[in-house]
């Protein structure tokens, strides 16, 4: 699996944490924090392109779709 080969530190590091059920790692460079991953306090996405397209997708959409009141 291509996705899986370009993120196979990042899963093992992912797995080792859970193993010794550990939640933060390497002074908080890494953390679990309900389910997702975060390096370095930021969403970490799998190098995946069609994931990250939906995702940006997904954020600008919500970002249109809102609206200030004045």
């Amino acid at each position: 699996m291509k996705t899986r080969e370009k993120n196979k530190k990042v899963f093992r590091v992912i797995e080792e944490m859970k193993k010794i059920g550990v939640k933060v790692l390497r002074e908080d460079k890494w953390q679990i924090e309900r389910e997702l991953v975060l390096k370095e306090e930021k969403l970490y996405v799998l190098k995946d392109k069609e994931l990250r397209v939906e995702i940006i997708q997904l954020y600008y959409n919500v970002l249109v779709a809102r609206h200030e009141e004045r």
